[in-house]
């Protein structure tokens, strides 16, 4: 690891991520084991979007980002969301640390951290933490019950739970930011 000042991530984020693949051991092997095991997640890619939605719905402080101004859930916006969700889910799963993908991340994670008013609002990180550990668990179910080899369901989650936590540390970046001022 580099000992030369420090810089907003944002400047560099292809540096910032690569940082981070090393430093979390996110090798040629696990990136193999991602893609050979990501059918195991894309083949659920409905259920696992349709399911976080709803797990977002039964709680007020995450529920509110999906209602309508009459308290009944945003259809529209709760379709627009899973379609979201699911892009990532197969973006991520080719493990392409590409300079478009990660600059993707950084935009999404500026989508959540910055948006003040309306229904939007500003996701509290808490919640992208929350949100990114129901992934993992469902991830881990879903390798347990598909996986013939429990060595193989093992070595995909340790995986694809680098990956995701590598992907977390970016989504939270926006959140390091000062807001946008009036």
């Amino acid at each position: 690891m580099a000992n030369e000042p420090r810089y907003h991530p944002g400047a560099d984020m292809q540096g910032f991520v690569n940082e981070l693949m090393e430093f979390v051991d996110l090798n040629e092997t696990d990136v193999a084991t991602i893609r050979r095991t990501a059918p195991v997640i894309l083949r659920h890619e409905q259920d696992i979007t349709t399911a976080l939605y709803e797990h977002f719905l039964k709680f007020p402080a995450t529920a509110r980002f999906f209602l309508r101004e009459d308290g009944t859930p945003d259809e529209q916006r709760l379709a627009r969301r899973k379609h979201s969700l699911g892009r990532w889910l197969r973006e991520t799963a080719e493990v392409a640390m590409t300079h478009d993908f990660v600059y993707y991340l950084l935009a999404v994670s500026l989508s959540h951290s910055h948006r003040a008013v309306g229904p939007e609002g500003k996701v509290p990180p808490q919640f992208m933490v929350a949100a990114m550990s129901i992934a993992q668990t469902a991830f881990a179910r879903l390798f347990e019950a598909e996986c013939t080899d429990v060595q193989e369901a093992f070595e995909a989650s340790l995986a694809w739970n680098k990956l995701l936590l590598l992907h977390l540390n970016v989504l939270l970046l926006g959140y390091w930011l000062p807001p946008r001022r009036a």
